[in-house]
């Protein structure tokens, strides 16, 4: 995939956009080959297969490799993200079908470009009208006796034996039932009726089915399938039976063989009940070639399993790294500080995080902590629970030697050393407990954390993000350092991410936020300030620093609060609304979101600082949808509107023109680097830190890609600043002469070392490219 080396600026230093007599012709990858990039599309009924395929020309010119498309099965009619999978067999038919998606990789491939496919394996719908789903059907109308019984993930000796669906609003109410022939009608929804009991009076002929109808409020202490989370319309699936795994992934392995998917990415790795053993049967099915990685969260001091078959994670611990070196520690402690003092909540992140887990576990996911319970009996009951709630990552592995040491101590002090030994004997040596304990683990780190603790503790809303670890925040560039060290020697073709579909707020709005740090005093303007209570003003006025002025702030806030205080469950939650409260949130107006000037020039700085370093770093980074240029969004589902891409900016950045304002200053910086990596990729191997000398140099991260790439960012731009800029600080180089990719005020090259006031005199960041060999050579 090498090409020849050619400049990436014009006479004026502005970055260009193709190769010069190339243009548009990146490449074709080889299916052997990892991306040198990706481009995540999301899908659905208003950006279906074709206007990807219109989308292709920018994203081949932007300078990615593979487009990353969400779920492409067939979903429950008006899904707007797939992940809510209706039948493995077939490409869905509102985003254009099979036909339209080879259609756009016909369309891919002639602009060089592969496809990465996400898929999902753990789960189904239970959609409306269940008959889409028809191996569920099959197994309502047959039972545990249906052949499809082996798909799901069902407890048919809980309860009375039959498999419960709380799919009604309101509790069963027999005389509001209809036999039409062999389907029964009730509350909007049809079912199956089990042969030979359609004449039967309804009483009889409910009890006689082999579900279930339920109020949805049941599945929380009776539900017997597993599910995704704590969400009853997505159930488990047991791609464990190499039978299931030959059914839902025909499909699939037939796009992979045929070339229209070069890549794969793994939804919710850590549901499944094997993982390692589902990945490598899926590695025996698609080949070597096929570039894979999975969706798992690691905690802070997590490792990907050593064994896995793939080539990493889709990135979010990268994200947490890349957000962490531009936040201030101090900062973020005395945001704490204040935090507690504005809001009265005096727990701390440990005990919020506590708090959450055993409100989740046994509340949302009493059902499935039932099913445990009764595994492990009376005696072992309480070290289950206590086990669970202490454990620090999402799931064991059993490579991990076994249950985290530091959550047995936790167990035993609360539920007895005796009875966290049994259970932890009942983990090592039970298969089917260890799956169940797992898979509930997974669910609950999720549940209680990303969706609830990080609602419910807000000093650095920044920090809040899936992977992250809100108390602690910031990162010391040594340990990001380190961190990419590792990940070139042991995943080097891992993901990276900044912003994703499932982001509570885009990379753009946390470097927003994340410049408070640096000026926490910009925050006390919440104590004593209106509002429905404190917390909701302290969340609110962070949000809007965030978002900024944008067309339709107040709406897209206001939906962003509201999903924030019923995620939280202070005052109110999804399954127990307070209307009064919920009223009040609504017709709250959220503050002013204009930074003041030196702030914002700190965010610009962050935003840049973080870009730069996602598409430098080690591993394969991946642009949202519309995030090469700035892009500010909140939660979802404002995060997953329609795509806009920048074709016009990119088009006069390509003609010569110099970027203006932050938008086109990132559109540039991305293209710059998306086509380095592509047109260059041997640049992007290795990986050395390189360290800044003199009374700045905290305030540089700097490293090199040995063969000939040097990255360097501004961080704490703000008290950098404060304390008098750069000054006599210097960052030497490794030998050679050095090329900058972005426009610098002098000189035009550099060797030995370079004072950091000319090579940031412009830009907040740089990119340096050396050149063939060094002077004198």
């Amino acid at each position: 995939m090498s090409r020849r080396h050619t400049h990436f600026t014009t006479e004026s230093g502005v970055p260009t956009a193709v190769t010069p007599g190339t243009p548009n012709t990146p490449p074709t990858p080889t299916p052997a080959s990892a991306p040198t990039s990706t481009y995540r599309l999301q899908l659905g009924p208003e950006f279906p297969f074709a206007a990807a395929e219109r989308a292709v020309a920018h994203l081949a010119r932007l300078g990615v490799s593979h487009l990353h498309l969400s779920p492409v099965l067939e979903a429950v009619p008006g899904s707007a993200h797939g992940y809510d999978v209706t039948d493995h067999t077939r490409v869905r038919a509102e985003l254009g079908g099979e036909a339209g998606l080879r259609s756009l990789a016909a369309a891919a491939r002639a602009r060089g470009l592969g496809l990465v496919l996400d898929i999902v394996p753990n789960h189904m719908a239970v959609p409306s009208p269940l008959r889409l789903n028809r191996p569920l059907w099959e197994v309502l109308r047959e039972g545990p006796h249906s052949p499809c019984a082996r798909w799901f993930d069902i407890d048919w000796e809980a309860g009375d034996g039959r498999l419960l669906l709380p799919v009604l609003t309101e509790p069963l109410d027999p005389a509001a039932c209809t036999v039409d022939g062999d389907v029964l009608h009730l509350d909007g929804w049809e079912f199956p009726v089990r042969a030979g009991t359609a004449g039967l009076p309804l009483p009889e002929l409910l009890a006689a089915q082999w579900y279930r109808p339920a109020c949805w409020r049941q599945a929380r202490t009776e539900l017997n399938y597993r599910r995704f989370f704590t969400i009853a319309q997505l159930i488990g699936v047991r791609v464990e039976d190499p039978e299931v795994f030959a059914a839902t992934h025909a499909k699939v392995l037939e796009l992979v063989r045929d070339g229209v998917a070069a890549g794969l990415r793994i939804d919710h790795v850590d549901g499944l009940a094997d993982p390692e053993g589902y990945l490598r049967r899926l590695r025996a099915a698609v080949g070597d070639g096929c570039w894979v990685v999975v969706e798992k969260i690691l905690a802070r001091q997590e490792r990907l399993p050593a064994g896995w078959p793939v080539a990493g994670t889709t990135g979010y611990d990268a994200l947490r790294q890349v957000d962490g070196v531009f936040t201030d520690p101090e900062g973020a402690a005395e945001l704490a500080r204040r935090y507690r003092e504005s809001t009265g909540l005096p727990d701390g992140w440990r005990r919020t995080a506590r708090a959450c887990a055993e409100e989740v576990l046994t509340g949302d996911l009493a059902a499935e902590l039932g099913r445990l319970e009764r595994a492990a009996g009376p005696r072992l009951a309480p070290a289950v629970r206590e086990l669970l709630i202490a454990y620090p990552v999402y799931r064991p592995y059993p490579g991990d030697g076994g249950p985290d040491p530091q959550a047995l101590a936790e167990a035993a002090r609360r539920a007895g050393a005796e009875a966290v030994a049994g259970v932890r004997d009942l983990v090592l040596g039970d298969p089917a407990f260890a799956a169940r304990f797992a898979q509930t683990s997974a669910a609950l780190r999720a549940k209680a954390l990303e969706d609830r603790a990080f609602y419910r503790y807000a000093p650095l809303l920044s920090a809040t993000e899936v992977g992250g670890d809100p108390g602690h925040p910031a990162v010391a560039p040594d340990a990001f350092h380190a961190y990419c060290a590792a990940l070139e020697r042991d995943w080097p073709a891992t993901g990276t991410v900044l912003t994703t579909h499932d982001t509570k707020r885009s990379a753009d709005v946390r470097a927003r936020i994340a410049a408070l740090s640096q000026a926490p005093g910009l925050m006390d303007g919440t104590t004593g300030a209106a509002g429905p209570d404190a917390q909701l003003v302290w969340v609110a006025r962070q949000t809007a620093f965030g978002l900024g002025e944008v067309p339709d702030r107040a709406d897209r806030i206001g939906q962003a609060l509201l999903k924030a205080v019923r995620e939280a469950a202070l005052r109110t939650s999804w399954t127990e609304q307070d209307a009064e409260y919920e009223a009040a949130v609504a017709a709250y107006v959220p503050p002013p979101g204009e930074l003041p000037a030196e702030l914002a020039q700190a965010a610009r700085a962050n935003l840049l600082g973080m870009a730069l370093l996602h598409l430098a770093m080690p591993g394969v980074p991946e642009v949202y949808q519309g995030a090469e240029t700035e892009y500010r969004a909140l939660v979802d589902p404002d995060n997953r509107r329609p795509a806009r891409f920048p074709q016009e900016d990119l088009a006069r950045l390509d003609a010569g023109a110099a970027p203006a304002g932050l938008p086109q200053e990132k559109l540039a910086l991305t293209a710059t680097l998306l086509r380095l990596r592509r047109d260059r990729p041997h640049l992007f191997r290795g990986y050395a830190a390189l360290t800044a000398r003199g009374p700045a140099a905290d305030h540089c991260l700097a490293f090199a890609r040995p063969a000939g790439l040097v990255a360097a960012a501004t961080r704490l731009s703000l008290r950098l600043t404060r304390a008098g800029g750069w000054r006599e600080t210097t960052l030497p180089l490794p030998p050679g002469r050095w090329t900058p990719l972005l426009p610098t005020r002098t000189p035009t090259h550099y060797e030995g070392e370079a004072r950091l006031s000319d090579l940031l005199s412009t830009w907040p960041v740089t990119v340096l490219t050396r050149e063939s060999s060094p002077r004198g050579a």
